[in-house]
């Protein structure tokens, strides 16, 4: 779907139900699934705080820098990565994520998917990398 039709169809219904969640005190965490970089000028329309997005694959500090001082963003961590890489590699992947989308706040380090299976060892260097690279500073 090209973005003016996303706009024109897509957009405002999807707005519409999302800003109802919002008016009844919900925070509705929306799966943008695919590439939504091209959507983020649109989708960043939203109440400050009012929406958490979570990506799966995006350039997360392009998301950032749209997003960042309207939405919580969440999400980027390559399905591909966690299932097959090494921890060496999820940990480098999260520490980038964590570079790019952590400083001021608003981002939740967490997978581009879910998965049913996966290394167990990943998980484990997704929870070191955030305890190693997560801290904020004072």
């Amino acid at each position: 779907m090209s973005n003016k039709q996303y706009e024109t169809f897509y957009w405002p219904t999807f707005k519409k139900i999302l800003l109802g969640l919002v008016n009844e005190g919900l925070v509705p965490m929306p799966f943008a699934e695919g590439n939504y970089e091209p959507r983020l000028e649109i989708i960043k329309n939203m109440p400050r705080s009012a929406v958490l997005w979570w990506f799966e694959h995006m350039d997360m500090s392009k998301a950032k820098k749209e997003l960042g001082g309207v939405s919580c963003i969440a999400g980027n961590i390559p399905v591909t990565t966690l299932c097959t890489g090494t921890p060496e590699d999820v940990k480098e992947q999260c520490r980038r994520l964590i570079e790019d989308c952590a400083p001021g706040g608003g981002y939740i380090l967490t997978g581009g998917a879910t998965m049913d299976r996966g290394n167990p060892n990943n998980l484990r260097a997704v929870m070191d990398a955030a305890k190693e690279y997560g801290m904020y500073k004072k």
